[in-house]
């Protein structure tokens, strides 16, 4: 199994904009365990390249912040289960991942694209300012 988590490499937390993202880190698991890692510069190349460098690397599930409905769609059609919401320490998320006590929102999406910094996790963003919305 692979897990990518969109990534702040400065920070080693969960980068909150899935097609703003510099950075994905890879995680190999085997038995439950992180196997190996692997961190990829994309410079930002938004999210149809980034979803197309997920299927060529094989991963099967993603961790993101904030995401569009677009790389939803793409996501979907490419298999690629996602959990989007979350936020915190990227190695974190995915051991939570795996002992099944990630924090994550089923239906969350930024419809913006530009503009504004903020986290797209926050429980305050329904189809705000921001463009976000997430059923909690």
């Amino acid at each position: 199994m692979r897990i990518a988590v969109t990534y702040d490499k400065d920070t080693k937390e969960v980068f909150q904009h899935f097609g703003h993202t510099k950075y994905i880190k890879i995680y190999d698991v085997e038995d439950n365990k992180i196997t190996s890692e692997t961190i990829i510069d994309i410079a930002g190349n938004g999210h149809g390249a980034i979803a197309s460098l997920l299927k060529e690397n094989n991963v099967d599930s993603l961790i993101c912040g904030g995401i569009g409905s677009g790389a939803i769609e793409t996501l979907n059609n490419l298999n690629i289960k996602f959990y989007g919401g979350v936020s915190g320490n990227a190695d974190e998320a995915v051991d939570n991942l795996l002992h099944n006590s990630l924090k994550y929102t089923d239906n969350i999406t930024c419809t913006h694209h530009e503009g504004e910094d903020h986290d797209c996790n926050s429980h305050n963003c329904h189809e705000d300012k921001h463009g976000c919305s997430s059923n909690h």
